[in-house]
């Protein structure tokens, strides 16, 4: 093989590379001899990929509810990878900004549209069956749900809705966390007490949401929208991609679950309970939450209805 300029001249640039390492550059291309070329299963582990799917029961259709909740925490796992980005970028630029935004609502447009595999996807009495297997595991404890929230706004905004006057965006964040809103959502519905569901997932994780809430109390997207010029933030490509992450976050998923949840869980004379005992009945509804990342991108009016159109739309067709 003939040495050309465009060869040497990459040489050169690995020689300099390596060396600025205090490597030896003869040593890797050694190396290069011995490596086996990269190939499509290695290079996505499609082997072991394709192996962590471990049903509790022998329904078919179980398969089918552990695979779409995997795809979704991969979703989630790219969301946070822009959300991270965003807040450490030290020389933000309009641009950046809403090319990183668009990507999570992309992300969660995919998940959004595809939710039909799980409304639509499974075997009805199947599912009543294996979920008894599932107790007391549940979606509810998707730590990267929360993550994403967590980056999205003031922590303050994550606080139940009628305990938030009591804080400010300065507020302790252990504090903001006894009340946040969720905590509603694993309830017995029955006796108010904490379910197992929600005891197993704070035990694991409230550290370490209180944790990402104070790096994020500069570092959230609504912070870093701050961190925009004046002419910027005015910008109407800005704002809609924010009230897109906004409406798509909480209310478009919530409300994609909650057609699940009417799907299956909805009876004429009883509703069945959630895995884990949730209170999805008031816990998945917008209207009920009243859960908005950015409020002041948002009329009063759009404030009062929050969700509500969606959720009126959803009952007509079930």
């Amino acid at each position: 093989m003939e040495i050309t300029p465009e060869l040497h001249e990459k040489l050169e640039q690995l020689n300099l590379k390596y060396a600025s390492l205090g490597e030896n550059l003869q040593s890797y291309l050694e190396g290069l001899l011995y490596a086996d070329v990269t190939t499509y299963w290695d290079y996505i582990q499609l082997d072991t990929l394709l192996t962590l799917q471990k049903p509790k029961t022998n329904f078919p259709d179980e398969t089918v509810f552990i695979m779409y909740h995997q795809i979704t925490e991969l979703y989630f796992k790219l969301a946070l990878r822009e959300f991270e980005q965003l807040g450490a970028k030290a020389d933000l630029t309009k641009a950046f900004f809403i090319s990183r935004v668009t990507r999570i609502n992309r992300y969660f447009d995919a998940l959004i549209k595809s939710f039909e595999i799980m409304i639509e996807g499974m075997d009805r009495a199947e599912f009543l069956k294996f979920r008894m297997s599932l107790l007391p595991a549940s979606g509810f404890q998707s730590a990267q749900y929360r993550q994403i929230e967590i980056f999205s706004t003031d922590f303050l905004q994550l606080v139940a809705k009628d305990r938030r006057e009591s804080f400010s965006l300065t507020s302790d964040i252990k504090d903001m966390f006894e009340h946040i809103y969720w905590k509603e959502g694993a309830t017995e519905v029955t006796t108010g007490k904490k379910t197992l569901t929600l005891t197993q997932f704070e035990e694991k994780y409230r550290d370490s949401f209180i944790a990402l809430g104070e790096k994020c109390r500069s570092k959230n997207l609504w912070q870093t929208y701050l961190r925009l010029s004046p002419e910027d933030q005015a910008d109407e490509t800005v704002k809609q991609a924010l009230r897109e992450n906004d409406t798509n976050v909480n209310v478009n998923w919530p409300l994609a679950h909650y057609k699940s949840a009417v799907r299956y869980l909805a009876r004429d004379h009883e509703d069945v309970a959630a895995t884990g005992g949730t209170n999805w009945q008031k816990y998945l509804p917008p209207r009920f939450q009243k859960r908005i990342f950015y409020p002041s991108l948002w009329t009063t009016e759009e404030h009062e209805n929050w969700g509500k159109a969606w959720v009126e739309s959803t009952l007509k067709t079930n």
